[in-house]
């Protein structure tokens, strides 16, 4: 253990007398020196466990990330089945227009034009913005709808979004059964 309070009595004591920790009358030095801070090798060892540890965690940390930016496309295509039934109750047809006359009434939530405020792109792949498809800011078009439809008996309405920036598109649908299912996973 060393000691900070670590007091040496070698009587007096001067300067010439001190030669490489022996005094010139023979007596060796006993004082214990203290290790203040750490060597440049623990240092390295501890960088080397960080970064291998940060390789094993950013990938599980990034998909869990993307999981949670799915979760808006799940909630946004419950609501879009939810009005389609209710459209097609009074109609009696489903339809590819989200919004405006003869539409559903259906925008997400915060739409401003555009779609920064959401991430996925929402609708059918044929019509106008606004209307037939609401874009979002995760970088997919409204090409990537494709294969989208409503008609009398049936429904298929698509989300679509680069959620972990890889430039392929997480694709998820919803039809008239209120299943929504994978249809490009992006995490995979």
């Amino acid at each position: 253990m060393c000691s900070l309070r670590a007091t040496l009595d070698f009587g007096p004591l001067r300067k010439d007398k001190l030669t490489n920790g022996i005094h010139t009358d023979g007596k060796k030095e006993s004082m214990k020196t203290c290790a203040k801070g750490f060597s440049l090798i623990e240092l390295m060892v501890v960088v080397a466990i960080i970064g291998v540890l940060t390789v094993l965690t950013v990938p599980n940390v990034t998909r869990y990330i993307a999981k949670a930016k799915r979760a808006e496309a799940y909630v946004h295509l419950s609501s879009l089945y939810a009005a389609q039934k209710a459209y097609w109750a009074e109609h009696g047809t489903y339809t590819e227009r989200l919004d405006g006359p003869g539409g559903l009434g259906w925008k997400p939530e915060g739409y401003a034009g555009g779609g920064k405020k959401n991430l996925y792109t929402y609708g059918f792949p044929s019509g106008q913005e606004g209307v037939s498809y609401f874009s979002g800011s995760g970088g997919a078009s409204s090409a990537e709808l494709a294969g989208a439809h409503a008609g009398r008996d049936s429904f298929l309405i698509y989300a679509a979004a680069d959620i972990d920036g890889d430039g392929r598109p997480d694709i998820l649908s919803v039809d008239q059964n209120n299943t929504i299912s994978i249809v490009q996973d992006d995490l995979s």
